[in-house]
């Protein structure tokens, strides 16, 4: 007997994405619900008409956001994606052996992202593996926003399935640059309130450690012009998280 799956989305603004997202999941998805934190671009327009059941929700939070996804969701083993994402035929080919044959609580998958027009095969940035597909009543969403990740309870088995999940990142470096300014922002003031401290010499050495483990240790520099650009970003990132994290602290 096959097992019915939920597909979950949460999204403000994604008129460019959540059609391709929609469907790619249209073979799988036995229950498609997108939460929407009141779009103005015609998002849940595009949803609706996709076949989706969209529902809006105050956003307060990734994690936040994604939990409050789940309780919308009709069937307990849910699958969750970014409206920047979808799925390949190879991943797709995985759900459905899944769905025929579930035997663990949760599987993973690996995320290839697409920046800026280039597939990003190496460094920091792939298999970059995720934890997407679950039987919700064994975990939730936890983490540290915006970075959530999904945490299965304690003893629980897991599976790697075949197959790419498609992230359609930036289109354009602006939009990079923006989203690591925000993205620092949430992250910086959410690890402060977890109690967590900088030191000057997180300013130095976190962010040197980061761009050589993505760019040498792990092969970034095989992506060419785009896989520096990545590492160099994505140091920069850690430099303003902990610049931020520091000035929280000076001020509080």
């Amino acid at each position: 007997m096959s097992t019915p799956i939920s597909v979950v989305i949460i999204t403000f603004n994604e008129s460019k994405n959540i059609a391709r997202c929609i469907q790619s999941v249209q073979a799988i998805a036995d229950d498609l619900v997108v939460v929407d934190s009141f779009s103005t671009d015609g998002t849940q327009e595009i949803a609706k008409n996709l076949g989706a059941r969209v529902i809006e929700h105050p956003f307060e939070g990734h994690i936040q956001q994604k939990n409050y996804a789940i309780t919308q969701a009709k069937y307990p083993h849910i699958l969750s994606l970014d409206a920047d994402e979808e799925l390949s035929e190879e991943l797709t080919k995985s759900i459905l052996a899944v769905k025929q044959n579930w035997i663990a609580d949760g599987y993973s998958l690996s995320r290839l992202t697409n920046y800026c027009g280039s597939w990003i095969k190496h460094g920091n940035w792939y298999p970059d593996i995720k934890l997407r597909l679950w039987d919700s009543r064994k975990g939730k969403w936890g983490g540290l926003n915006p970075h959530d990740k999904y945490e299965l309870e304690s003893g629980s088995t897991t599976q790697h399935l075949n197959g790419d999940l498609l992230h359609y990142s930036f289109y354009t470096f602006e939009q990079h640059l923006n989203q690591i300014h925000k993205f620092t922002d949430i992250s910086s003031q959410a690890a402060f309130e977890k109690g967590k401290r900088a030191t000057v010499l997180n300013l130095i050495l976190n962010p040197f450690a980061k761009f050589v483990g993505g760019y040498l240790v792990k092969l970034g520099f095989l992506d060419g012009t785009p896989g520096f650009r990545i590492a160099w970003y994505s140091a920069y990132a850690t430099y303003l998280k902990y610049s931020k994290l520091l000035n929280i602290q000076r001020t509080s």
